[in-house]
């Protein structure tokens, strides 16, 4: 079979796969870049880059430098495709995407919170914004606010399903029955939804699926229900260039289909973790609470938290892994080895081919 390109914007890659923006020190330059040459679209996180010891005007400044400095990092290392990622609960996201944007980055990724004025802040046509939903109702939503005060519209948007890792856009009642919101029921909704909007702009808003895509024939049977791609963070995880480190890989080779459980995050949001001495830790001590002088995260609760999850994501990434929190999609019990991207992708379209 003909693998379908997948365009964004401007963009046009030659394989249909976005590598996940992961948060926090996961997706940085090694591993975006890694992807971007194989032909997909690499994604770096911009979450998490700075050090929440700090004041808040250091921790902005320092935020941003490591975000340029990964950036810088990544264009050396390919001239292929980069997206950035973000979550609109940081206190700094619009000064985060601000800096991306003045270094060049094309497609700006934005998920955790509504981005209804994220036109207003990167009004350059050629930049493509590409929010992250959960439901035909919530991109239903930012679409009709583009098109009312910006008469435009998004350039993509990634449809994140109930298998996916990290924060979740879907309540712990909804994730008890994660079927009944399966990418097969969801996607042909959102085509639905996005239909009229496309018919009155002349323009096309490419679906990027994502939550439980493992194989090639996961990514075949997406495309052939009207996805124009699909974005995978899991499989990423286990490769080499990965920027975790090895102990934070070593856990997804460890992890049982029992070891993926639901969380309740500091955010206010279900997450998906591996349930290891961090998490266990925290089950027993339930007494314990959090006190923060400043919050890198506007959505956090503090008052109910009982852990800073700047530090417990850090923590993880850094090796620290039973100090710290290790999220991860419904699949990383999958995963039964470490490779090279390349090898990697070129599994993946071996499987989309036979498929």
């Amino acid at each position: 079979m003909d693998i379908p390109k997948l365009q964004i914007g401007s963009t046009i890659v030659d394989i249909p796969i976005v590598q996940g923006g992961m948060g926090v020190r996961i997706s940085l330059s090694s591993l975006a870049s890694a992807v971007a040459n194989e032909g997909g679209i690499g994604t770096i996180s911009s979450i998490g880059l700075g050090d929440v010891e700090m004041s808040k005007l250091e921790y902005e400044r320092m935020s941003r430098e490591a975000l340029v400095a990964e950036i810088r990092k990544a264009r050396g290392m390919t001239d292929g495709a980069l997206a950035v990622n973000f979550m609109g609960v940081l206190s700094n996201v619009d000064d985060l995407i601000q800096a991306a944007v003045s270094e060049g980055i094309r497609i700006i990724v934005y998920g955790a919170g509504l981005p209804t004025k994220l036109p207003a802040l990167v009004p350059d046509p050629d930049i493509s914004l590409v929010p992250i939903v959960s439901s035909a109702r919530v991109a239903n939503l930012i679409m009709r606010a583009w098109d009312k005060r910006f008469d435009r519209l998004p350039d993509g948007l990634i449809l994140e399903g109930p298998l996916a890792g990290g924060h979740l856009g879907f309540s712990p009642e909804q994730l008890e029955s994660p079927g009944e919101y399966a990418l097969e029921i969801l996607l042909p909704e959102l085509l639905e939804t996005t239909k009229p909007f496309e018919d009155k702009h002349g323009q096309s808003v490419p679906i990027i699926v994502a939550g439980g895509i493992y194989t090639g024939s996961d990514i075949a049977r997406m495309l052939s229900l009207g996805a124009a791609g699909v974005q995978m963070g899991t499989r990423f995880v286990a490769t080499d260039e990965c920027d975790a480190a090895e102990e934070f890989k070593q856990a997804y080779l460890d992890a049982t289909e029992e070891d993926t459980i639901i969380i309740q995050s500091p955010v206010g949001m279900p997450g998906r973790a591996i349930n290891n001495r961090f998490l266990k830790a925290l089950e027993r001590d339930r007494a314990s609470s959090l006190q923060c002088s400043y919050r890198c995260l506007t959505a956090c609760q503090i008052a109910t938290a009982r852990y800073c999850i700047a530090d417990a994501l850090v923590n993880s990434a850094s090796g620290d892994v039973d100090n710290g929190l290790l999220f991860c999609g419904a699949n990383a019990y999958r995963v039964d080895r470490i490779m090279p991207v390349k090898e990697l992708m070129q599994e993946l379209l071996g499987e989309l081919e036979a498929a």
